[in-house]
């Protein structure tokens, strides 16, 4: 099939230039006109996949061409913008920034060029007059396969500054498409991890998004970056689609040589496709302000092996949803509201209960520090034997990994990419194996494979390996 929607993706020089103001603005902008627009973000961030929802009452969808491979960035693109008038992509970092070590491998850059999409480069301009040119002509000459059809000047203090840089740009023969202004600014408050998902701002997260498309429309072309967006290139290939691969994808790879734990077992993968039979089985899945990380794409992955995925909110459910079959606790910020989740006694009773009965658990960074014996010396969930606690230091990168233990999630030697990105740390006890052995020259181990329960750092993007979604279901069923 071929999909034609338009679309362009908002790039900058480098991070903290005005990407998320502009991406999320113009969402805003294009909605009010009417115009369904398709959210989508590059790399592995959750947050403003949140604040796109907002503009546009869609879910955002992430691009990671490191987790998911590149061959999937443009079906999972024309995945979410199936039906859509016009779709926009903000990018990750700077334009050509992308995983270590890697050359352009999950880049904005690269990213775009799969899409065939062309690019607005957002400039924070506001220590600079005619430097932007060559700033700007750098970036549109360096990958001649990357289109950068037009500039965004953001934090432009007057009118003044304004005829410098358009000036200056005159000569690089790419369009000024907007001037923002540095008194302009939208208040998007940060902490230990970036902004503060919008499931913690309420109200005010809804005036956010709201001032952000006010600025876009106000300050912007948004008629010219409509016509940039229809100069998209066609995208020739077939639509991803969460049924479609649980059906077609292959069973997991044989173990991999040992990468410092036990030998791991050998692999228990399901013995081919197993078609969606929904019997009412249900998959409990972590929402609220304190589990607010998840791809959208698990969940449908979930309802395509049979489950009915069930949301609730560990901060107000005292109990888990009624016929609870399995449990997945995504990423997000339980050290914020650790004293919040530790007084809900009655739930963290349940989800012991349940973990303690051998029914499949997979728990992904806040889920792991949910699951531990305490979190900052308050009681969570007791289900491991390790301790959990706040740290200084950043952890945060890609991970190329590989299942070191069988689980009810991957059966040992599947290989699957990741990130991590935490300032906590977990002081593990006994009895409980590794999850994933990490493919680097230290060959460290990490996780907690114990019973049904799988719970790392680790977070990763299931449409790389829809099978683990399909084992989790059935380990659902016959736990």
């Amino acid at each position: 099939m071929v999909s034609s929607v338009p679309r362009l993706v908002i790039a900058a020089p480098a991070s903290g230039s005005g990407k998320t103001t502009v991406a999320t603005g113009l969402m805003a902008a294009l909605s009010a006109r009417g115009l369904t627009v398709s959210p989508h973000k590059v790399g592995p961030d959750y947050i403003d996949p949140g604040y796109h929802a907002l503009a546009t009452g869609r879910v955002g969808r992430n691009l990671d061409a490191y987790l998911c491979g590149a061959e999937l960035i443009a079906p999972l693109f024309a995945h979410g913008a199936d039906g859509c008038d016009i779709a926009v992509v903000e990018g990750v970092m700077g334009l050509f920034d992308g995983a270590a070590g890697e050359g352009e491998l999950a880049s904005t850059a690269q990213v775009a060029k799969l899409l065939r999409a062309p690019v607005v480069l957002v400039v924070d301009a506001s220590s600079q007059s005619r430097s932007v040119a060559a700033l700007v002509h750098g970036f549109v000459s360096w990958d001649p396969e990357v289109r950068v059809g037009g500039v965004i000047l953001n934090k432009v203090a007057s009118d003044r500054h304004e005829g410098l840089l358009r000036e200056a740009l005159d000569s690089v023969g790419v369009p000024v498409m907007g001037v923002l202004r540095r008194a302009a600014q939208v208040e998007t408050p940060a902490r230990h991890l970036g902004l503060v998902p919008v499931a913690e701002r309420g109200s005010l997260a809804v005036e956010a998004v709201a001032a952000m498309g006010t600025r876009v429309a106000e300050g912007c072309d948004v008629e010219a970056l409509v016509a940039l967006a229809r100069g998209a290139g066609p995208l020739v290939g077939a639509r991803w689609d969460a049924g479609e691969v649980l059906v077609s994808s292959p069973p997991p790879p044989l173990p991999v040589p040992n990468l410092g734990a036990a030998p791991p077992d050998p692999p228990s993968a399901l013995d081919g496709p197993r078609p969606r039979t929904p019997d009412g089985l249900v998959v409990a899945v972590a929402g609220g302000s304190a589990f607010t990380f998840s791809y959208a794409e698990h969940g449908e992955l979930l309802a395509a092996a049979g489950a009915e995925v069930v949301v609730f909110d560990p901060l107000r459910d005292e109990e888990l949803p009624e016929g609870t079959a399995g449990l997945v606790i995504g990423g997000g910020f339980p050290e914020v509201y650790a004293a919040e989740l530790s007084a809900n006694v009655s739930l963290r009773k349940a989800v012991a209960g349940l973990a303690s009965s051998g029914a499949p658990v997979a728990a992904e960074c806040a889920g792991l520090l949910y699951l531990c014996r305490e979190l900052d010396g308050l009681p969570m969930c007791g289900v491991l034997d390790a301790s959990a606690r706040m740290s200084e230091r950043l952890t945060l990168g890609y991970r190329d990994a590989v299942a070191v233990s069988d689980s009810a999630l991957a059966g040992a030697g599947t290989r699957m990419r990741g990130h991590e990105f935490h300032r906590t740390v977990v002081e593990p006890g006994a009895g409980a194996a590794p999850a994933w052995g990490m493919r680097t020259p230290e060959r460290r181990v990490e996780g907690f494979v114990q019973r049904g329960v799988h719970a790392s750092y680790l977070h990763t993007h299931w449409a790389s390996e829809p099978g683990v979604a399909r084992r989790f279901v059935e380990r659902c069923r016959t736990s």
